[in-house]
């Protein structure tokens, strides 16, 4: 079948109003395995255009909270959530976005810290992969530091000899680890989701 970028769950996601299809992979994933709960605080690393924090805020009511950062703009309004343009691997920048939001919101660790986080693809699979783990391995290093115990860990991996490797480093750390591969993912798409449960 011919790559359509407008297909079902395009156009699902324009009939509720998503930023994205990507939506629905979350939503899936939170479905399996009920991440999501009133008043979390959630860290979206990578987040524009914004469909992923969407999701999340609206699972976690207004007493939660979400932050967002991507190096692109986002252009949503969400009452429940902030995003800012600025680099998410950056610790000194996260410590200023926290600080500048202390009046509203005093966070020290987040219950959610997700990643949906794909490098720009070259068509050169293994070059694609390798940029795809680095982004995965870097989205981990902030988990470590900002999850709080008994946390979720949701990062998307294109699939590759590194796998088992990445597995390998993260299991220690949670008391689960789950793989899914949602069902709206593109037939030719060869990303998965790794999902850290709880912690420790």
């Amino acid at each position: 079948m011919a790559y359509n970028p407008k297909d079902f769950y395009f156009k699902k996601a324009k009939e509720r109003h998503f930023a994205a299809r990507s939506v629905f992979k979350l939503e899936e994933i939170d479905q399996r395995f009920k991440l999501f709960k009133p008043h979390q605080v959630v860290l979206d690393l990578g987040c524009a255009p914004g469909s992923w924090s969407q999701y999340a805020t609206g699972q976690i009511g207004q007493k939660g909270f979400c932050l967002g950062l991507d190096l692109q703009k986002v252009k949503l309004s969400l009452t429940n959530a902030v995003f800012y343009q600025a680099d998410a691997f950056s610790e000194e920048v996260l410590n200023q976005i926290l600080k500048e939001l202390e009046p509203q919101i005093a966070i020290k660790e987040f219950d959610i810290v997700m990643s949906d986080m794909a490098p720009k693809t070259t068509g050169i699979r293994v070059q694609d992969q390798q940029r795809s783990f680095q982004l995965c391995l870097r989205a981990f290093d902030v988990a470590q530091m900002r999850l709080k115990k008994g946390g979720h860990f949701i990062v998307k991996f294109f699939q590759s000899e590194e796998f088992d490797y990445y597995l390998k480093k993260i299991k220690p750390h949670f008391t689960k680890i789950e793989i899914l591969r949602p069902k709206s993912t593109r037939k030719h798409s060869y990303e998965i989701f790794i999902i850290g449960m709880s912690k420790k």
